[in-house]
């Protein structure tokens, strides 16, 4: 009887513990807790149970510090001054499955909010440890370390240095060749985390044999995985030319291109990222992109995407358009003009716009026929309003300037350059001046319509200092035409004929 009531009390103690752990996991799943939970001094009341010689304790222990340390860097904080980490670096390697999720669920949440948390989860040891379990036959398991590494490596590259030397790599691209969907995507994530830093952690990413194995999941038809295995080709493909090569050479051309109608928008996005951090290479890449179908495709994607989604897009086809003449003019060819002008006007956010004329300028600065079919979809004024919009970034201001400057120099198609001389700031329209006085000397029909549309009466009203270019470029205009009609069109000339009424004696 008295064994029987010692033993009472021990259950009641477990019960209680167990009791206490469950219900502050329960309780720190919901944000409006955690800020009570922490004023009650839960960290330290949860680490010893870390300890506890009851397995389930221990593993809704760590699970609730868990929760705790991924609500903020405070809390998070709190369980590197603790002295947490280093007995769950011990316990990964002893206990069983579910704690070891747990733990790694921990290094997770503190990794995650900055470098310097993240090397705390460095400093005691936890990688070699979270390797380890990469090779566990549980792929829940294996899920939580690849997790935890790639929110270590994704900070800076020397973190995922970290990452790289303790041997994960070789270990990731195994689990992307695992049944399992969940780790398949996690560990497609960490790759991605690793490889964006630098060439040397993407050619250590490649050297294991990653690119194969992710090329071959582009079409799965799991979004959540599509989207990690574009981002990680990407990563790699954004680097250099050696590794955009590699990524195309695993033949994801024109496969890939069908992605662009994807359902969801992270792998769309994410497609034409990797579209167009191959495109910018070199202008063989963007040949090859071309010549697969890739800049209609991205033109039907701009056209049916909107805001961020279409960013990649607009981008990808200003780096193609920049590479050389017949680029640029396989982007006219393929409707790619026709479709950022309509971004021009339907998009709202300046840093989309920077890019939609950054791009229009890449375009039309090759040739006078460049600059023709660009100027013919009333894309001037466009970007004119962009440059002069009141609350304009820096940035856009400096994209539509540059842009305007870029057509400007090449158009000869003086219909497209009228409208700027009524509306362009000075420093525009000396370019659009200058356009005139190449183009009229040489042409009568222009010369007619100039003055008719109101062009030359302009001109007469422009203030130029002596000397200057405009002055120089007002000169010539003038020079096509004969005194008296130069002479009609000048301010005050009205004036100037009525004062002669008034002096003028009539004969007898």
């Amino acid at each position: 009887m008295a064994s029987r009531q010692v033993l009472n009390v021990f259950e009641q103690y477990q019960k209680s513990r167990t009791t206490f752990v469950q219900t502050i996991a329960e309780l720190a799943s919901r944000p409006q807790n955690i800020e009570t939970l922490q004023n009650a001094g839960v960290m330290n009341l949860l680490r010893p149970l870390l300890l506890d010689v009851v397995p389930t304790i221990q593993q809704t222990a760590a699970l609730a510090l868990g929760r705790l340390a991924n609500y903020n860097d405070d809390l998070a904080l709190a369980v590197v001054k603790g002295d947490i980490l280093p007995q769950l670096v011990y316990s990964l390697a002893e206990q069983n499955r579910f704690y070891k999720k747990a733990a790694a669920f921990v290094l997770r949440a503190v990794s995650k909010h900055s470098p310097e948390l993240a090397q705390s989860v460095v400093d005691c040891g936890a990688l070699d440890a979270l390797v380890i379990c990469l090779e566990e036959f549980d792929p829940g398991v294996k899920e939580s370390a690849a997790w935890a590494l790639g929110y270590v490596a994704r900070h800076n590259a020397e973190l995922a240095q970290s990452v790289v030397d303790a041997g994960a790599v070789p270990l990731l691209v195994l689990c992307i060749q695992e049944p399992e969907l969940s780790l398949k995507r996690i560990a497609a994530s960490s790759l991605s985390d690793i490889a964006k830093h630098s060439p040397e952690l993407a050619q250590t990413v490649v050297d294991a044999g990653a690119i194969a194995h992710l090329a071959q999941m582009i079409l799965n038809s799991d979004a959540k995985l599509k989207r990690q295995v574009f981002s990680a080709l990407s990563q790699i493909a954004k680097h250099s030319v050696d590794l955009a090569e590699m990524v195309v050479e695993a033949e994801i051309f024109p496969t890939v291109l069908t992605c662009l109608k994807d359902n969801d928008d992270y792998v769309k996005k994410n497609v034409a990222t990797l579209i167009r951090e191959i495109a910018k290479h070199t202008p063989e890449l963007s040949q090859l992109i071309v010549n697969a179908g890739g800049v209609a495709a991205v033109v039907d994607y701009i056209g049916d995407c909107r805001g961020n989604v279409s960013l990649p897009g607009i981008m990808m086809l200003g780096y193609v358009g920049a590479h050389s003449e017949n680029l640029a003019m396989s982007v006219i060819v393929s409707k790619g003009v026709n479709q950022l002008a309509i971004s021009l006007v339907e998009e709202k956010e300046d840093h989309i716009l920077s890019a939609i004329c950054w791009s229009l300028g890449q375009i039309g600065r090759h040739s006078s026929e460049h600059a023709r079919c660009v100027a013919i979809r009333k894309v001037c004024p466009k970007l004119l309003t962009c440059y002069l919009k009141p609350d304009a970034s820096e940035d856009l201001q400096q994209k539509a300037k540059k842009a305007l400057k870029n057509i400007l120099q090449k158009c000869v198609h003086l219909p497209a350059l009228e409208p700027l001389l009524h509306d362009a700031p000075p420093n525009i329209l000396k370019h659009v001046v200058a356009q005139f006085s190449k183009v009229l000397p040489h042409d009568a029909k222009a010369r007619r319509v100039f003055v008719s549309s109101g062009g030359l009466a302009k001109v007469q009203c422009m203030k130029a200092e002596p000397g200057c270019a405009l002055a120089e470029y007002i000169n010539t205009i003038n020079n096509c035409y004969p005194d008296e009609i130069v002479k009609y069109y000048s301010p005050g000339y009205s004036e100037t004929l009525l004062e002669r009424l008034d002096t003028y004696q009539p004969g007898p």
